[in-house]
């Protein structure tokens, strides 16, 4: 497996990995190409690629704080499932993120996403019943 910063060009390629791994998006919003763009001009290193044989098969979107390390929209080929390319794309993750002086790492999992709940527990993240997460957003499409 070979992981490796992903950019704009890279684009429709993430979108048709995002489908087939069933990850909501929004194309009209704030996963629109030229949004995209503006946030891999700011942070280069934002979308982490995950590579078998040349082929992308999953993604990783990761933002900090400069405290707070967050691995956002994990998303693995169904037919990559089960081999350890989620756990390579969180382990690749936390090490850019130390990188970086960072050492707290975060990720904000739906109460229906029991996958993924697993997934992150099993690699020793923490989950927490008593933090809630409040939004805002200047339309549904963000």
């Amino acid at each position: 497996m070979e992981f490796r910063f992903l950019t704009i060009d890279d684009y429709d390629s993430v979108i048709k990995l995002w489908e087939r791994a069933g990850l909501k998006f929004k194309p009209e919003g704030r996963d629109r190409r030229d949004f995209i763009l503006k946030q891999l001009e700011r942070y280069p290193d934002m979308l982490l690629g995950a590579y078998d044989d040349g082929k992308l098969v999953g993604i990783a979107l990761l933002t900090d704080d400069g405290r707070k390390g967050w691995i956002n929209r994990l998303a693995v080929d169904p037919d990559y499932r089960r081999r350890g390319v989620a756990k390579g794309l969180i382990e690749k993750s936390e090490e850019i993120f130390r990188k970086k002086g960072i050492h707290l790492f975060a990720a904000l999992v739906e109460d229906w996403n029991i996958p993924s709940q697993n997934l992150f527990s099993s690699v020793g993240y923490k989950k927490h019943n008593d933090i809630f997460y409040f939004t805002k957003r200047d339309s549904d499409e963000y």
